[in-house]
């Protein structure tokens, strides 16, 4: 190469930087007397144009995903910070972390303006999170939790080639989504929601208050028949599997279990089995804190799917025996201090409509369950198929509930007692809590055993004792009834014999 050359390249070289640095400085000056004088919006249009004019040559495309869809929750954005915090890699610098005092494992997410490229089928797709300052916003949860607010919108970025365009919208985010909910089902704690009357009062959408639920209860624990246990499984992995046919077949995505027998038979630690068998929250529903139909609606409305709904002693928690609307009139309205508060009332035709009306079809994949002590005393519709499809009885301590006791409180699976134990649970009706309550009391088998088998004989007397109670109460109404029956007809003889004086 030449010497001549060799400058002519240096000198051109020269003259591009030294050109390049004279745009740099223009440019520098333009943008501080353009924000030093110019308008904020003036200043913005240029911006907006200057980035129009890169983006023209440019062969990438940004989605922006919004954390909030107006007060809601942006579903896409929820699924896709559970997507990303699952593969945070080393090439993200800032991470954040958060724990709550009821959950086990520290979560990890993207930090602010933090890039991440997640390569999909091939295709690079780079997710940056973004937060821009905004005016305070009230915001409404969709996990039931009460309602927040931020003064921050942060949104997710996602930028890809333009070609792939289609790949993103119908292949790439449906799949985090989906990934998303399997993940989410995976990893969540089941949640016992009760009813929060102070969000109900205030008008508030949200009235379900969740706390974790740490039952134990699972159907390898359970004090009750192997063949009954094996049925309500069954009948539960054939509920879940079978959501495209109950859409063939034009039914809502439902199921309704009624659970009756006597106090300490187990039907609360069946509720807590099935909830942990499926993973699904429960919602427990106490009926006298409902004060209409219409509040009764909001409320079923407002539970999530892959959920089961509990109302407990359906019986005697609220009179359900009329079919009239429960609506009261104005008259009937008085204040209490949160403005007008109807009368309590919940009609059977208003609950019905909700179980097995329209309005049990606003949701998938949810549960019913009722429990009662009397199944005599409930009104024959709540009862039929499509309300409450299958019907558990719980019944007293049986010898197969009894060896599993023994199993989990004593860790004994055979006892020279058990044969004896278990011709007294045939003769004498004892719960398996009393049992449990029993075998509690001391570690030693043969103490606890033989415990058992006294209060037993306790058992049988206050067995008998109960019954020549109902025996002598179901005499005394007899013969209060033939009294009043006999009095009835004196009386009418005796106006017979006046009209009769008096003819």
């Amino acid at each position: 190469m030449s010497s001549s050359t060799a400058e002519s390249r240096i000198a051109m070289a020269k003259t591009v930087v030294s050109t390049i640095g004279s745009v740099a400085a223009a440019a520098m000056v333009v943008r501080s007397v353009a924000r030093d004088y110019l308008p904020p919006e003036f200043q913005d249009y240029l911006h907006l144009g200057f980035r129009n004019f890169i983006n023209k040559f440019s062969t990438q495309i940004t989605m922006v995903i919004y954390e909030f869809d107006g007060f809601a929750e942006n579903e896409i954005y929820k699924a896709t910070e559970l997507y990303l915090s699952a593969r945070i890699s080393p090439q993200i610098h800032r991470m954040k972390l958060t724990k709550r005092a009821n959950e086990k494992d520290i979560k990890v997410a993207m930090e602010t303006n933090e890039e991440f490229t997640d390569i999909y089928n091939g295709v690079k797709f780079k997710w940056c999170l973004v937060s821009n300052k905004a005016p305070t916003r009230e915001h409404y949860r969709n996990d039931g939790m009460n309602r927040s607010t931020g003064s921050d919108v942060r949104m997710l970025e996602l930028t890809f080639h333009r070609k792939h365009k289609d790949l993103a919208l119908k292949d790439y985010l449906p799949f985090i989504i989906n990934d998303s909910k399997t993940r989410k089902q995976e990893e969540k704690s089941v949640k016992l929601f009760t009813v929060d009357t102070m969000m109900v009062r205030s008008g508030c959408p949200t009235m379900w208050a969740p706390v974790n639920l740490d039952h134990p209860a699972n159907f390898a624990t359970l004090a009750m028949d192997t063949d009954v246990k094996e049925k309500v499984m069954k009948d539960l992995d054939r509920f879940i599997e079978r959501r495209e046919y109950y859409r063939k077949v034009g039914k809502a995505w439902k199921r309704g279990y009624l659970l009756y027998g006597p106090p300490g038979t187990g039907k609360s630690s069946l509720i807590a089995a099935m909830a942990n068998y499926l993973n699904f929250d429960i919602y427990d529903l106490e009926l006298t804190d409902v004060r209409s139909n219409s509040e009764l609606r909001k409320l079923l409305v407002s539970t999530a799917n892959r959920s089961i709904l509990v109302v407990e002693d359906i019986d005697c928690s609220v009179e359900l025996h009329d079919r009239v609307t429960a609506e009261p009139p104005r008259s009937t309205r008085r204040n209490q201090g949160w403005g007008y508060h109807e009368e309590r009332k919940v009609t059977l035709s208003g609950f019905l409509n909700f179980i097995d009306g329209l309005w049990s079809s606003c949701g998938d994949e949810r549960i019913i369950i009722f429990t009662t002590n009397r199944k005599d005393k409930l009104d024959p519709a709540l009862l039929r198929p499509g309300r409450m499809d299958v019907h558990i009885n719980m019944s007293y301590c049986t010898p197969c509930g009894f060896r599993l006791l023994a199993s989990n409180y004593l860790g004994i699976t055979e006892h020279n007692l058990f044969e004896e134990i278990e011709d007294l649970i045939v003769k004498v009706e004892i719960t398996p809590a009393e049992v449990a309550e029993q075998l509690l009391k001391d570690s030693d088998p043969d103490i606890a055993l033989g415990g058992l088998i006294d209060f037993f004989d306790v058992k049988y007397k206050e067995n008998e004792e109960a019954k020549a109670k109902e025996e002598e109460s179901a005499n005394i109404k007899v013969e209060e009834e033939e009294k009043e029956e006999s009095v009835a007809k004196e009386n009418g003889k005796k106006k017979q014999i006046d009209m009769n004086e008096t003819d």
